[in-house]
């Protein structure tokens, strides 16, 4: 490292791992992981690792631009930063006097930085603040809030202490959680067990002791039947559930019908595997981890099957246990202050919802939202319209299904506004884009830690920005301003901390020793004490919910059977890799040339009786539109699927690099942005067959 280090955080990805940059000259030279951060020990994953890259970057936002002519036209016009704030505050001004303060909406990655931006929206008077992970987690956060009454992130993966981890349709190793892929290391080292269950093998596969190529769309059925087996076998926790879950007897009616033979048929895993694993798990009880799954909208019973990983942690006792799933701690927890949050200077806006969630859904209040239901209410104007739309970094249409109906949506709006520090394809379509400075060149607020050691942590600018961009916080503050927000006009980013962390005793400069402050020196196992309840209506983890339930909404439904593909044609499944996430990144210069493009892996012996190739370019058509792509053949995916990676495809001739390089997966998708997880709320973006042909010379 360079003798000038300086502590910040990453933000290639939403993990935000903490960070040590060595800095020369007022130039970021070097970039690793904080040494001082459990679990990080120095390593950062490689998208981390080409966070230079973007600040050396040259095809990125630089200045405010101004849209001129039609959306998408990419007519452009440079304006200063304060025609910029000034003609964004008249937009939304405008918006709000004619159809009120609920008719903006702002979306963006959430995270531990997002209180300025949460403020700022309720100051507007708008109920309509959602995150990504809105339509990428819908199904685990509202499954673990089902259950518990808190969502999936109150709850900590101790992978560096289980005996026995499974990761469903969840591909750790290429996530990637930097902390969470070194403790499962560490715990593999130590004698734990991996299993993976998925539709390819991937890097995270290639580490398992047991690896189940399981049958697309059939995790529901494997997992009743791992219940089964816990259940009929008596090899569940009886203490544990007999004190903490609720409505056994209906967890035991629904898995019912589904012994390990039943699933056998529908999974294709062997029945005495799935036993084998049932009696491994319970030998290991407590210190089990059955990981509920990353972005789990993936079918239209995903919800279902977070719910039954949970509650499979929940027979074997793992929930709250050390070396299972303990609960997270918050600043209270350990007898100390959290931040005052910058949320709370205004009161809070009781109007509906555009999403519908805590009137039209209810059981959803407290979860994080359904974004594409507020995108529904944006073109039918119900319950009211949708007129300014904020996109912060993020990528609606790259991330959902049917750009071009989202394009027509997005049509409606009076004021489209887009803030990134990278090109994106909505951005592309905005009236205005501010251009936030890479967050190697930008500091942003506190951040409160909830997990086994509650704190606080900061991101520090490591370089002044190379080109006219600015920090969250200014651009956030410079609209408040001008929006007569004056409590969110914070004149300097250190004001903005000393607010934030007035009455905890911690000072800014208790930041510079480590980037972090932790409250307290022990982890906070054993939450479960005397007097502990769940925040459900009976205090104990519920396998029936009265808010679902009363929603009309099953806990748990009987398992459905998938339809097989008709010959020639695949189940299009999705995802990430160690590489790229979302598109944000196909342009970096660093990752770009380590993959340019995307592949569709597909069956070494399905494509043999196809005539097709290794490395040949293979045509795709799904609903409403197709595209052409080279393919990767391999005995390593399931017969019924083909995969590729997201985000690319892209369109923009900004960004030379990326621009028409491999396909764009969800323009494949017709009618998904339509079809989701109705009790969970997540899309069900794996609930598609396309047609796979060669492409004749």
């Amino acid at each position: 490292m360079s003798d000038n280090s300086i502590y910040s955080v990453c933000g290639m990805c939403g993990v935000r791992c903490p960070i040590e940059v060595g800095v020369e000259d007022g130039r970021c030279r070097s970039v690793q992981g904080n040494r001082h951060a459990a679990g990080i020990r120095g390593a950062l994953c490689v998208r981390g690792a080409a966070g230079i890259a973007c600040v050396q970057d040259d095809e990125r936002p630089q200045f405010p631009m101004l849209r001129k002519g039609g959306r998408g036209e990419g007519n452009w016009q440079r304006i200063s930063w304060e025609e910029a704030l000034a003609h964004a505050a008249e937009q939304i001004a405008a918006v709000r006097s004619r159809h009120g303060g609920r008719s903006i909406l702002w979306s963006d990655t959430g995270g531990p930085f997002s209180d300025l931006r949460q403020a700022l929206v309720r100051g507007l008077g708008s109920p309509n603040y959602l995150s990504r992970e809105s339509f990428l987690a819908a199904n685990t956060q509202h499954a673990a809030l089902s259950l518990f009454g808190f969502t999936s992130d109150a709850l900590v993966y101790d992978l560096k202490n289980a005996r026995e981890v499974v990761l469903q349709t969840r591909n750790l190793f290429e996530s990637i959680d930097v902390k969470q892929a070194n403790d499962l290391l560490d715990g593999l080292a130590n004698g734990g067990k991996l299993t993976v269950i998925d539709i390819r093998a991937t890097v995270t596969a290639g580490k398992a002791d047991r690896f189940f190529l399981i049958r697309p769309g059939t995790d529901y059925a494997l997992n009743l039947a791992v219940i089964h087996t816990l259940l009929g076998r008596k090899l569940y926790d009886e203490s544990y559930a007999g004190q903490w879950i609720q409505d056994l007897d209906e967890l035991r009616q629904v898995v019912s019908a589904c012994p390990p033979e039943f699933a056998e048929a529908e999974t294709g895993i062997k029945a005495a595997d799935i036993v084998a694993l049932a009696e491994a798990l319970a030998k290991a009880a407590p210190k089990v981890i059955w990981h509920p799954g990353g972005m789990t909208s993936r079918y239209t019973d995903s919800f279902f099957v977070c719910r039954t990983a949970y509650l499979i942690n929940a027979l074997l006792g793992s929930i709250g246990a050390r070396g299972g799933l303990p609960i997270s701690a918050r600043p209270a927890d350990v007898g100390q202050p959290g931040l005052q949050r910058l949320v709370d200077l205004f009161p809070t806006v009781g109007e509906k919802r555009a999403d519908g969630v805590g009137w039209k859904t209810p059981a959803y209040a407290g979860g994080p939202g359904l974004l594409p239901m507020a995108f529904h209410a944006m073109q039918t104007g119900e319950p009211y319209p949708l007129k300014a739309y904020v996109v912060y970094q993020h990528d609606p249409l790259t991330e959902l299904p049917e750009p071009d109906r989202l394009k027509t949506i997005f049509g409606r709006l009076d004021f489209l506004l887009c803030v990134t520090s990278a090109w994106t394809e909505t951005a592309w379509q905005a009236d205005l884009v501010l251009p936030l400075s890479p967050y190697l060149e930008r500091e942003s607020i506190v951040g409160e830690l909830h997990g086994l050691r509650p704190g606080f942590l900061l991101r520090r600018r490591c370089a002044p920005p190379r080109f006219d961009t600015r920090a969250d916080w200014e651009i956030v503050g410079g609209l408040a301003r001008r929006l007569g927000l004056e409590p969110l006009t914070f004149a300097t980013v250190e004001d903005v901390w000393h607010y934030q962390l007035e009455g905890t005793g911690v000072r800014p400069r208790d930041f510079e020793a480590k980037g972090f402050v932790e409250l307290t020196g022990q982890p906070q196992y054993d939450r479960m004490q005397a007097g502990f309840r769940f925040p459900t209506a009976s205090g104990k983890i519920e396998v029936v919910n009265s808010r679902w339930r009363e929603q009309g909404l099953p806990g748990l439904a009987p398992y459905a059977a998938k339809p097989s593909p008709a010959a020639g044609s695949f189940r299009l499944t999705v995802g990430g890799c160690s590489l790229h996430v979302e598109g944000h990144t196909v342009n970096n210069p660093l990752l770009f040339k380590q993959m340019p493009e995307n592949v569709l892996w597909m069956n070494l012996s399905a494509a043999a009786g196809m005539g097709i190739a290794d490395g040949e370019t293979v045509a795709v058509a799904g609903p409403g539109a197709s595209g052409r792509i080279k393919v990767k053949l391999t005995e390593f995916i399931h017969p019924e699927a083909v995969f590729m990676v997201r985000g690319f495809g892209r369109s923009l001739p900004v960004e030379s690099r990326a621009q028409g390089r491999g396909l764009a997966d969800n323009l494949l998708m017709g009618g998904l942005l339509d079809r989701w997880d109705h009790a969970g709320g997540g899309l069900a973006l794996q609930e598609l067959f396309v047609a796979v042909t060669k492409v004749a010379s």
